[in-house]
């Protein structure tokens, strides 16, 4: 058995082996910590330097062509970021990703302002829009013209807003989801269907204002059901908004994780 000074000595030990493991861990801790601060200052640094250079039109923009066959002029570059919304990527923003038509970018805003009243806990994540210029973004076969726009899937666990697979910026365009949209590596995490349904509804409202609708959504085949099932899927479903009937095997797999949205004049 243990004298007692050999009792407080191997205690003093222990104590001591702890307090260095919980140093250690808190110092990686901080360390990573630091290093992401870093990172995060790095990108918004280039974001600024990027937006600096920059010159917003003085008259509105005209879209030329077609969605899959066009040319923007006079685009507006979408903010990076605002109260209650985020462009998803860095390196897609510097790289003039991030344009569209000055209506549609009205619209879009109008949209988010909505919803920062009604649900001011709800942050969103806007994607690929078009080239300053519009023309062909590789790889979209669409998003020529600035009246398109990528926006990413909300999503859900336990019935709360979950955010954790936001900040993937380019591979968040590999996530996948099952058909009933939940996500392949952890069935907990599904999709805000009943959000995206809202959304459509006041992000066509807005765009009327301006002189323009929704022409077309993209979305999964296989989440058309929950879409139209969710709170406001029959009123999304009333309103006639076109959403694909029908799509080809890849297309179909690329858009389990965004829903693409195309505009049109009135």
């Amino acid at each position: 058995m243990l004298t007692e000074i050999q009792s407080y000595k191997f205690n003093t030990v222990l104590f001591m082996s702890k307090g260095i493991s919980l140093i250690i861990i808190i110092s990686f801790f901080l360390v990573s910590q630091s290093c992401q601060s870093q990172e995060d200052m790095i990108k918004r640094n280039k974001v600024e330097e990027y937006v600096s250079g920059i010159e917003t039109p003085k008259v509105e923009s005209v879209s030329k062509g077609s969605v899959s066959n066009g040319s923007l002029i006079n685009g507006v570059l979408f903010p990076f970021s605002g109260p209650n919304f985020q462009y998803f990527d860095t390196i897609s923003y510097i790289n003039n990703r991030a344009f569209l038509n000055s209506n549609i970018l009205k619209s879009v805003l109008e949209t988010y302002h909505v919803f920062e009243k009604i649900i001011p806990n709800r942050f969103f994540y806007l994607m690929e829009c078009s080239n300053q210029h519009g023309g062909k973004m590789s790889p979209h076969r669409t998003h020529q013209n600035g009246l398109s726009v990528d926006f990413m899937m909300p999503l859900i666990k336990n019935n709360l807003p979950f955010y954790e697979l936001d900040l993937l910026g380019k591979d968040h365009y590999l996530l996948t989801f099952d058909n009933d949209g939940r996500y392949s590596e952890d069935n907990s995490v599904e999709i805000d269907f009943d959000l995206i349904a809202h959304h459509l509804l006041v992000l066509n409202e807005k765009a009327k204002l301006y002189g323009y609708k929704i022409s077309k959504v993209i979305i999964k085949i296989e989440f058309k059901d929950e879409l139209f099932n969710s709170k406001y899927g029959q009123e999304l479903k009333d309103s006639g908004i076109y959403i694909v009937k029908a799509l080809s095997p890849l297309i179909n797999s690329l858009h389990d994780e965004h829903y693409h949205v195309d505009f049109e004049k009135l």
